[in-house]
């Protein structure tokens, strides 16, 4: 006789299955019944945690992408924002970006949803993990004290998504990573002048 799951170990098995669900039909394809079926619970379950679909998609989102955050530490502060842009390249083309993407394509016709993705501010899991590299480098005096801050450090991921916006694939070169890193973002930290 199996005991029933309840509390933080009911909440993870929804949150795999969902994000297994979008893995294989993307958010399109993520219903409740779904989900359900595969964590081995009833809707109510689910709908007790998340009251909608676009909640339920956005917290699986967020629980892949806690589980797969790098955290580089290459000892320079350019390696480690190379390292950090090259990984999110990586995962943009991957499936786990193909999720993000379909999550995006349905923002455009859910406020919903994308008022639940606007609500990821500079206090979710990537933003921290720039701060850290930044912190590191300030700490070798590498970076500005100054600069450790969350517009600063996350200019490189937001010229990242403009580049993947302009290009419309999801994927960049690698020689626009190291201008992004080596034009932009090492100027910006280390100060003018």
């Amino acid at each position: 006789m199996s005991t029933r799951r309840r509390g933080e170990e009911l909440e993870q098995a929804i949150l795999r299955a969902a994000a297994e669900v979008m893995r294989e039909s993307g958010y399109a394809g993520m219903t409740m019944d779904r989900v359900a079926a595969r964590a081995g619970t009833n809707k109510n379950a689910i709908y007790r945690r998340w009251p909608h679909r676009a909640a339920l998609g956005i917290a699986a989102y967020r629980h892949l992408s806690d589980a797969a955050l790098p955290n580089p530490d290459t000892g320079t502060l350019r390696g480690d924002a190379l390292e950090m842009l090259r990984r999110a390249n990586e995962t943009w083309s991957s499936p786990h970006g193909a999720i993000l993407r379909g999550l995006l394509a349905a923002a455009a016709d859910d406020p919903e949803l994308l008022t639940l993705m606007r609500a990821r501010s500079g206090a979710d899991a990537m933003d921290r993990a720039w701060i850290a590299i930044l912190e590191r480098a300030v700490a070798r005096g590498e970076a500005l004290a100054t600069a450790v801050r969350p517009r600063v450090a996350t200019t490189p991921m937001m010229l990242l998504r403009a580049e993947y916006a302009m290009r419309g694939i999801p994927s960049v070169p690698d020689e626009v990573l190291v201008d992004i890193v080596d034009e932009v973002f090492l100027p910006l930290v280390r100060g003018r002048g």
